[in-house]
């Protein structure tokens, strides 16, 4: 008696938690999924982590800030010109310090840049940092004077003098700044 009491409550509760799931499921990922006229579900680019003023950066956003052009040879070797925003003028916006400010435990700091496919690389912050290098790490978002394609962009990190291209990140969403493991 005991054991067939056991396999019904047993069976009653993942019935219970089934249904539980089926039921909380679509209220679960709609709050997930931002809003479309939401800032987040607006914005292109956000600047997040160990930042003084945290961004969601728009189209028009990355328009009013410095622009360079690089012309390069893309990841299939043809030749290309990208333009956009120096990544360390985007950093600077969100209060990360470089120059004479970047010194001591600020060094220990790094960006991960991530993309919309979960791809992710990093950087130490002198390598983007001016008074470090005279290596540009550019944030295009234009080539051969168009909008990148959707397999490229709307964003697209840069590398110039870089020989292999595996930190020329597409489709890139979030600027991470984080300290370096602690020991």
């Amino acid at each position: 008696m005991k054991q067939t009491k056991f396999k019904f409550i047993s069976l009653y509760g993942s019935c219970f938690i089934i249904c539980l799931i089926i039921f909380l499921y679509p209220i679960i990922a709609v709050g997930q999924t931002p809003e479309p006229n939401s800032p987040v579900a607006n914005s292109l680019l956000m600047v997040v982590g160990e930042v003084e003023h945290p961004l969601r950066l728009e189209e028009s956003d990355l328009a009013k800030l410095p622009r360079r052009t690089v012309q390069v040879r893309d990841h299939e070797g043809k030749e290309a010109t990208y333009e956009g925003v120096p990544l360390v003028d985007i950093l600077q916006l969100a209060g990360v310090k470089f120059g004479r400010e970047l010194r001591g435990k600020q060094l220990a700091r790094y960006l991960l840049v991530q993309a919309a496919d979960g791809y992710q690389v990093v950087f130490a912050l002198p390598e983007l940092d001016p008074s470090f290098t005279d290596r540009l790490v550019l944030l295009a978002d234009r080539r051969d004077g168009r909008p990148l394609s959707a397999p490229e962009g709307p964003l697209h990190i840069v590398i110039p003098d870089e020989k292999r291209h595996a930190r020329w990140v597409r489709q890139v969403t979030t600027l991470r700044i984080l300290p370096a493991g602690r020991e």
